[in-house]
Formats: structure tokens, C-alpha cells, sequence
């Protein structure tokens, strides 16, 4: 969910810079059905609130790689939407973290005490003091006023950048901005 918030913001920062949600709106995007299934998938691994079941942990572990997987295939078939690129690539390096520790995402455990948490296992996250491919995983924890702060990996940090980007771009924030201070920028020499 935190990494929705960078999404928020990029859509706000566009809205400001003269983006249109309408050019988001127009916006297709190829094979819908493969999020949908993600989200879904991930759901049904680590249910919340009031959902009525719980998915053991090799089961939900089994069930969040594959809505990996198919979020990485929705996100190749989409490569040509700004920024989904990015989100793709972060999205690999997260999944290298999680196979290379056997299916959970290693947190390191100062970054969660630093986030207010305490756990060895949680969900989806397992608490290791020396994880493999240690630069990948959960290493940081949110600043408190970041709403539903955790703690973050370098693959999220890039997620967010993909996601920054896209709304950016999508919107034609980019390009508005770009349109505008063109004239400030020097003539190319012919």
C-alpha cells in the first residue's frame, strides 16, 4: 500500500503541472486481466480485516511469486507505457531478494525495529540479520509521518520511481512543463 502513496503524489505533482487525468484516462493498457489476477493472488495469500481464511505460509509464499511473475509478464506486456519499465525492473529485483532467501522477503532487523515493528515472521517478511543479496532487501525503515510506514528495499525505492514517473508522463506533465520551458532552452547549432 505504501508504495501507492509515490503514485499519489506523482498524480498530484502532474495535476499541478498542468497533467490531464483525462490523458490518463485514455490510456490502454494491455493485458489488464494479469494485475487483476496478481492482486487477486495476493490476496488470497496474505488475507486482511475481515476475510474469513488463512493460507498456510509455503501456500501464501507459492502464491506471491506467482503474482510476481504475472505482474512482471503485465508489466513486459506494457513496457511501452512510461515509467512501467522502471516499475518492472524493481519489481525483479525484489523477486531476485525473495527466491535468493527461499520465498520471503528479508528484513533486516534494525530497519524493522526503526519501523516500530517486532516479529520473526510476518506475512510475507522474515526478520534475517544476513540475508543473501543483502543490498535487496527490506533495509530501510519509512520515516514515522509516511502513512502506513514500513520498511522498504532498493527494489521498492525503484518501484516508486517507476511509479512517479508514469503518472508524470501519462499525464503530460512531462511534456506540458517540457513545452513551456523549451523556449529557455538553447537552439541546437545547424
Amino acid at each position: 500500500m505504501v508504495l501507492a502513496l509515490p503514485l499519489l503524489v506523482g498524480l498530484a505533482l502532474a495535476l499541478a503541472l498542468g497533467g490531464s487525468l483525462r490523458a490518463l484516462g485514455e490510456l490502454r493498457l494491455r493485458s489488464l486481466w494479469l494485475f487483476y489476477l496478481a492482486i487477486g493472488l495476493q490476496v488470497v495469500a496474505f488475507p486482511f480485516g475481515p476475510l474469513p481464511w488463512t493460507t498456510s505460509p509455503g501456500v501464501a509464499s507459492a502464491l506471491w511469486l506467482v503474482s510476481y511473475g504475472l505482474l512482471v509478464a503485465a508489466a513486459v506486456r506494457n513496457l511501452r507505457v512510461p515509467g512501467v519499465a522502471i516499475v518492472g525492473a524493481g519489481m525483479l529485483m525484489n523477486v531476485a531478494a525473495i527466491v535468493a532467501n527461499g520465498g520471503r522477503m528479508p528484513v533486516l532487523p534494525d530497519a524493522m525495529r526503526a519501523a516500530g515493528h517486532e516479529y520473526a515472521i510476518q506475512h510475507n517478511s522474515e526478520a534475517v540479520a544476513d540475508p543473501r543479496l543483502s543490498w535487496l532487501v527490506d533495509r530501510w525503515a519509512a520515516p514515522e509521518w509516511v502513512p502506513l510506514a514500513n520498511v522498504y528495499s532498493a527494489g521498492d525505492v525503484v518501484i516508486a520511481l517507476g511509479g512517479l514517473a508514469f503518472a508524470l508522463v501519462a499525464t503530460g506533465a512531462v511534456a506540458r512543463v517540457a513545452g513551456r520551458t523549451g523556449a529557455l532552452l538553447p537552439r541546437p547549432q545547424q
